[in-house]
């Protein structure tokens, strides 16, 4: 049967017809704007003590509901926009009427959190009985509780309109700055041109000196434009620790908290019970080491495959795995696939000017998705490829729900992306045609597992401690060099012969705006991910409709409140997260088994 060949690039002008220059997206903006101008006025009008109070704030949230969707749609574009031409100035320009209009979107937002903090608890609880507004409770109260902790509204609406050209521009700084960085290598005897992203992908080659060249080159980059990522770190944070202070904030992790709907109590557990279980995964890196004929893995050994072989899987191929991989688990799953391979709602192409990186982004008004990546053959380029779908799938299952109930957190947003992931990782190590296959495949799956617990647990480590440190003043670019090295000796037990001193520079998560303590909530989703997948496996043919509907109450509950209702656990204990790692363990056991072999002959 011939394989099925798709599109590497994706289709935006079914979205809006014209790219950067497009007069639809234009009208879509001034569409959005008139009713944004009307939202505006109806949240001035509302009255939480009025006559006609619940009507007046039924109306609100219809208007609400259709700007949610709306703003989304816009940002969703300009950043596809910007992400698949980093040179598109005109993209830019779009992107800070996105920012402009987002900021005044949220302050409409703050001042109906502010009239809804007025309401007094009897008739709140009232309120929230009305068939009306029965099923947006848990947000709306979450809405109210959160703004009785922050500062009075004209402040937090000044505090949205100055991120504009504070805040958010150092963002912006940052992506143009990396957007121009370009590393020169020599391939088939020819010098070659690549982005940071064409670049990062180089660091899974199994000729360990292109790696080290690369690396070397990216190093070299990076801590060139050092002194200027350092200004973006440094005033990012800055602003942060500015606002919490004026809220009376004590913690920089107050905010990350909140936005991923989780306790401390729970984060705590989670690392707890990771930091406890270090041993089996540095003894993978042991053996790995052995079997590249290494004394210690270095930095840009961790992404090289132990096969001699340069193992290529085409784009065509690796869609084709994943299709029939989802369709095991998830008929559904699998025909949202199809759908946006054969649409053409995936950016892969492997060219320079692309942004670095993968992301998958909604449209909710069109109800599309659309996948960011650079596709270049490797294992890991089809974990990613079935990681954005899975995020995609989730974003399909709420379509009909609620713009509010749809804004899920990042914690549970990757639990749907890493539980797609391990569906294809998994049935690839199992349907391994030998030993030496199901080798690399599992290597494969395990560098995920020292990606969570280990390069995430460093970020994190890094972060909390910058921030500390930043709350007494401007950090210098040689003490994020030494913050961030620490951070990794720890988070690695030590067990590398080099690491990365500039990773704070060369991570984009530390530079997004939007989700500060850009890291923990992909170690939380993927250990949360591995208690659905067990479930899965236990229940049979009635898995499809219990996961979607756990996804479709991602935006309605906290994350210990979904734990709770759908898998029966409880996430503020070690226990849970303990029995997750073990699963993990039982790869790494499996791989050292498979390999004793191969090192006791050498």
């Amino acid at each position: 049967m011939k394989m099925k060949s798709y599109e590497k690039t994706w289709d935006l002008d079914s979205i809006f017809e014209g790219g950067s220059k497009s007069a639809e997206l234009r009208t879509y903006i001034a569409q959005f704007e008139q009713n944004l101008t009307e939202l505006e006025k109806r949240t001035d009008e509302y009255e939480p003590a009025g006559s006609n109070d619940a009507e007046a704030l039924s109306a609100v949230l219809a208007l609400l509901d259709r700007t949610f969707k709306q703003v989304r749609e816009i940002g969703a574009f300009v950043s596809c926009l910007t992400a698949q031409d980093v040179s598109d100035q005109e993209a830019k320009g779009l992107g800070s009427k996105r920012n402009e209009l987002g900021a005044r979107h949220a302050s409409v937002l703050a001042k109906l959190d502010q009239k809804l903090a007025r309401i007094d608890d009897g008739r709140w609880s009232g309120l929230l009985e009305q068939p009306a507004f029965a099923q947006l409770a848990f947000v709306l109260s979450e809405r109210r509780t959160q703004a009785k902790e922050k500062l009075s509204l004209e402040q937090e609406v000044l505090i949205n309109d100055l991120a504009i050209d504070g805040y958010q521009a150092w963002g912006e700084i940052y992506n143009t700055i990396v957007g121009k960085i370009s590393i020169e290598v020599t391939e088939d005897g020819e010098p070659k041109q690549l982005s940071v992203g064409q670049a990062a992908n180089r660091m899974s080659k199994p000729d360990r000196s292109i790696r080290q060249e690369v690396f070397g080159k990216l190093s070299e980059a990076w801590t060139e434009q050092s002194d200027l990522f350092g200004e973006t770190l440094n005033h990012l944070a800055g602003f942060r620790l500015q606002t919490y202070k004026h809220r009376g904030w004590k913690s920089p992790l107050k905010e990350p908290l909140e936005l991923n709907r989780m306790s401390e109590e729970t984060l705590n557990a989670m690392w707890g019970a990771i930091t406890k279980h270090k041993a089996p995964f540095v003894s993978f890196l042991q053996r790995k080491a052995q079997l590249l004929g290494l004394e210690k893995l270095d930095w840009f050994d961790l992404s090289a495959p132990i096969a001699d072989a340069d193992q290529s899987v085409s784009y065509d191929e690796g869609a084709a795995f994943i299709l029939e991989q989802f369709s095991r688990f998830s008929p559904k799953m699998a025909d949202f696939a199809q759908h946006a391979f054969e649409s053409r709602w995936i950016e892969a192409e492997d060219r320079a000017g692309k942004r670095p990186g993968g992301f998958c982004t909604s449209f909710p008004d069109s109800e599309q998705t659309r996948i960011f990546m650079t596709y270049s053959g490797s294992a890991s380029n089809v974990s990613t490829l079935a990681h954005e779908l899975g995020h995609a799938y989730h974003q399909h299952v709420m379509n009909d729900i609620e713009s509010l109930n749809q804004r899920y957190a990042m914690n549970v947003a990757e639990t749907a992306s890493t539980f797609a992931e391990m569906i294809v990782a998994d049935a690839a190590v199992k349907n391994a045609a030998s030993d030496e296959e199901k080798i690399a495949l599992l290597e494969d799956k395990i560098k995920r597992s020292v990606a969570f617990f280990m390069n995430i647990h460093a970020r994190f480590l890094f972060e909390t401690r910058f921030y500390e440190e930043r709350k007494q003043g401007v950090v210098s670019v040689e003490r994020l060099n030494e913050l961030m090295t620490d951070a990794q000796k720890e988070a690695y037990g030590n067990e590398l012969a080099g690491y990365n001193p500039t990773f704070w520079a060369s991570t984009l998560h530390f530079h997004i705006t939007g989700v500060p303590f850009y890291n923990f909530p992909y170690t939380f989703g993927y250990l949360f991910s591995l208690g659905i997948y067990a479930k899965a496996l236990e229940s049979g043919g009635d898995f499809e409709e219990s996961y979607n509907a756990l996804l479709r109450d991602t935006g309605r509950m906290t994350a210990e409140q979904l734990a709770e209702k759908h898998l029966n656990v409880d996430l503020t204990q070690e226990s849970f997260w303990e029995s997750a790692i073990a699963l993990c363990e039982q790869d790494v056991e499996e791989f050292l088994s498979l390999t004793e072999s191969k090192v006791a002959a050498r």
